[in-house]
């Protein structure tokens, strides 16, 4: 069941029965459903004890799910002080576990405040541009942008040149979301990673083509304390598609 967080400011769901110490956040254009499975209690591994449920939060960002969008055209910097207060109502330090989107802002939660985030499980993150692609639009949006700019294009044909060059999240993206979606993968994160000492979990499909694996390896060179668990054949929605891996690499980073 859905419930409001931080004074009625954001919404999700809570899980397991003890004050929550992990906090998760979805992908883009996916809402907080997507950690079911992850924060579910999952059966016995081998002759283990089955792991029950996770005492978790799992957010709706703002412009998903049931969350309105932001007033303003958000970077995940504004996303992750929107999210702050509710580590209020949290065991803190917390474990934030974020996918894709989600995980830029975990990362900028943790780099942000530090004393308050024990460790980050990432999955699925674009924390630095694709190899050779200098994170940079196609040439042919580019220079339309370059004339609309001029007024050589209209607003007409930019919109039409967005929907051709651009990639599916943007033209599903409409209104405000468009921009931050824009304004984000514009984003780089250096100074985020030399901020964050907490442990860091990577959990990487190794067929995920919407962040390479070599993302995920190329990204553990710039922290100071990290992992990586590749996942057969996992693509990019892990929590959907290797929901206990995401499961224990939680419960191994809570320690």
């Amino acid at each position: 069941m859905l419930r409001s967080f931080a004074e009625g400011v954001l919404i999700g769901r809570s899980s397991g029965t003890a004050t929550p110490d992990v906090l998760a956040l979805h992908g883009w254009a996916r809402t907080h459903r997507d950690f079911d499975g992850v924060l579910a209690s999952i059966p016995a591994h081998e002759d283990g004890p089955a792991d029950p449920e996770l005492d978790a939060i799992a957010l709706d960002l703002p412009g998903f799910g049931a969350a309105p969008a932001p007033a303003e055209p958000w970077g995940t910097a504004e996303y992750a002080r929107a999210v702050a207060p509710v580590l209020g109502e949290m065991a803190t330090p917390v474990l934030v576990l974020g996918h894709s989107f989600g995980g830029r802002v975990a990362l900028q939660l943790a780099a942000a405040r530090p004393d308050q985030v024990r460790a980050l499980v990432l999955t699925g993150v674009p924390l630095l541009p694709p190899p050779g692609s200098g994170g940079r639009p196609p040439l042919g949006f580019r220079l339309a942008r370059l004339l609309h700019r001029g007024g050589l294009v209209t607003d007409d044909r930019m919109e039409a040149a967005g929907r051709r060059y651009g990639s599916a999240d943007y033209r599903a993206a409409e209104g405000v979301m468009r921009q931050v979606l824009v304004r984000t993968l514009k984003e780089r994160y250096e100074e985020q990673f030399s901020a964050i000492g907490c442990p860091v979990a990577l959990v990487w499909g190794d067929d995920d083509t919407d962040t390479p694996l070599s993302m995920a390896t190329a990204a553990a060179g710039h922290l100071a304390r990290s992992t990586l668990t590749v996942c057969p054949g996992a693509g990019h929605l892990t929590p959907l598609t290797v929901p206990h891996v995401l499961h224990r690499a939680v419960r191994s980073a809570l320690g």
